[in-house]
């Protein structure tokens, strides 16, 4: 029985994150070549790639900054000409910074939006682009939260940055769908990695305090949200798109 996604390309950004890592390497496991990018310098992917390529996949990693739209155009080119037209397209570059909504700087606030929401945009702006040229269909995906629906007061450009994204999944979705390209967002609620990760490595009891809030009494790796992106790009998911999957174990429904 073949893979799930032998013979395609997968693009994702933020591909050293704890949830860009994971994805990569399910894509893998499923036979996909697979693009990724970050901001970190390539020597830092070396040993990231080692473990990829030993699924016999290709695989490359090139720093970007996603907030660089001609950058994120250069980043898609050369993928379609090294590796082919990449038809799935994972959103997940992020950045978030810790600070109310008075104490926050206009520069953090302007670099949250750009990595987070512009970054997103442009991606998937002219990777489509280039699955329309070539009458191809795809997927997107795009890696939200669920901060983008309910207030986060120590969070607030994060918040708005997901919320516009949810927004530009769906307005991407309906114009894209007659062309058989399905646009969709997973929105994660507590991930055992990344930020959340860090702070409650740092900070003991932290993460007990954050099990106990969760209505189903855990907190999510990084895998899981990777299972979750597979699953809206799975060859027989066919009919959904402009959708968000919301995994926050129930945390949404105390607002």
């Amino acid at each position: 029985m073949g893979k799930l996604f032998e013979n395609q390309t997968v693009m994702i950004s933020g591909g050293l994150g704890d949830i860009g890592w994971a994805t990569a390497m399910e894509f893998a496991k499923e036979g996909s070549s697979v693009a990724l990018c970050g901001t970190r310098p390539e020597a830092a992917a070396e040993e990231f790639l080692v473990q990829m390529k030993q699924h016999g996949v290709t695989c490359q990693y090139r720093q970007v900054d996603v907030a660089d739209a001609e950058a994120v155009r250069a980043w898609v080119d050369e993928t379609e000409k090294t590796m082919g037209v990449p038809r799935i397209i994972i959103a997940n570059a992020a950045r978030v910074t810790l600070s109310g909504i008075h104490s926050i700087t206009p520069e953090q606030w302007d670099k949250e939006l750009a990595v987070n929401l512009n970054g997103a945009f442009y991606l998937a702006q002219y990777a489509t682009v280039r699955l329309l040229a070539h009458g191809l269909a795809g997927r997107v995906v795009f890696v939200g939260s669920w901060a983008g629906a309910t207030v986060h007061q120590h969070i607030p450009a994060y918040s708005v940055s997901k919320a516009g994204m949810r927004m530009l999944c769906q307005c991407m979705a309906l114009e894209l769908a007659p062309h058989n390209i399905l646009v969709n967002e997973v929105a994660p609620g507590y991930v055992a990695a990344g930020l959340s990760g860090r702070i409650w490595d740092e900070n003991p009891g932290q993460l007990e305090k954050a099990i106990e809030r969760v209505p189903i009494k855990k907190v999510m790796s990084a895998e899981a949200v990777a299972e979750q992106i597979i699953h809206l790009c799975h060859p027989n998911n066919e009919h959904m798109t402009g959708s968000t999957v919301l995994m926050d174990g129930g945390l949404s429904l105390l607002s």
